[in-house]
């Protein structure tokens, strides 16, 4: 069995609070027992105010989140899946980056979102994430104490091509961190994660943002945790932050995969010739 840690966390403006509460889980999660923590899609701060944010988006090596957290994972001897920070590439644009740190405060991987999250609700909420964020162009798994880890993060999870990549590396869990709003969250957020999970005969574990955040944005929430089969094993609901506990039982993965051959029997699907 692992035992993993899931924070659902209500990020602000200011970096250095949400590095507070970081620090904290993780001090948290390593008393619980867990090899590993879970944080959401941007989890150093979430600001819809980009002059404001462009305040506080340096280089990961100026960035007082990543040290922080960098240090916990250190202090506390273990893993955490930072599910991202916006930090400012050499290049000078922005991404939106997770990181994967190991127990002794290396960064053990880094994944920069690949799909921007560019739409215009019925709602009349408006995201253009393309106007400041540059996409990243690389899949990205790694070896952790849980077993292979797949990265992506939030609007990620409705592009199949990537989660099929994952499925043929054959990872054994797959994160989603997000930042879901509420309209999208209520219609699709359950459906998808369990699709990724069914589809890659993985466990997904998407840790959120939660409520009402100080730059006036509200999240879904609901925190999920679910099994290769598709069965949700943690729902941390659309109210408040907290701390969620689940032990994933890595023989699920291979009961799953001898009785639902799935990533054994794909074939490449032959393009249709005009007729």
């Amino acid at each position: 069995m692992s035992r993993i840690a899931i924070l659902q966390m209500t990020s602000g403006v200011d970096p250095a609070a949400n590095a507070e509460t970081l620090v904290s889980a993780a001090g948290q999660a390593a008393e619980g027992g867990a090899a590993m923590l879970f944080t959401p899609e941007m989890s150093g701060m979430l600001d819809r105010d980009r002059t404001r944010a462009a305040g506080n988006i340096r280089p990961e090596s100026e960035d007082v989140v990543l040290a922080a957290v960098r240090d916990a994972a250190a202090a506390n001897g273990m893993w955490i899946a930072l599910g991202s920070l916006a930090v400012q590439r050499e290049d000078g644009r922005w991404a939106n980056r997770s990181f994967l740190i190991d127990g002794s405060g290396a960064i053990a991987a880094r994944y920069d979102k690949i799909h921007m999250f560019d739409v215009t609700l019925a709602n009349g909420e408006s995201w253009r994430e393309s106007a400041a964020y540059a996409p990243g162009e690389a899949v990205v798994t790694a070896e952790t104490p849980i077993g292979k880890l797949g990265l992506t993060i939030c609007y990620d999870v409705r592009f199949p091509a990537l989660f099929e990549e994952l499925g043929r590396q054959s990872c054994d869990v797959i994160a989603i961190p997000a930042a879901f709003t509420v309209p999208t969250g209520e219609a699709h957020w359950h459906l998808l994660q369990r699709t990724r999970a069914i589809e890659a005969s993985a466990f997904v574990v998407a840790a959120a943002q939660v409520g009402e955040h100080e730059d006036g944005r509200r999240t879904y929430g609901h925190s999920l945790v679910i099994d290769p089969w598709g069965e949700v094993l943690l729902d941390m609901g659309g109210e408040a932050a907290g701390l969620g506990f689940v032990n994933l039982d890595p023989a699920r993965i291979a009961d799953v995969r001898s009785q639902l051959p799935s990533l054994a029997n794909r074939r490449a699907i032959p393009r249709s010739s005009a007729s």
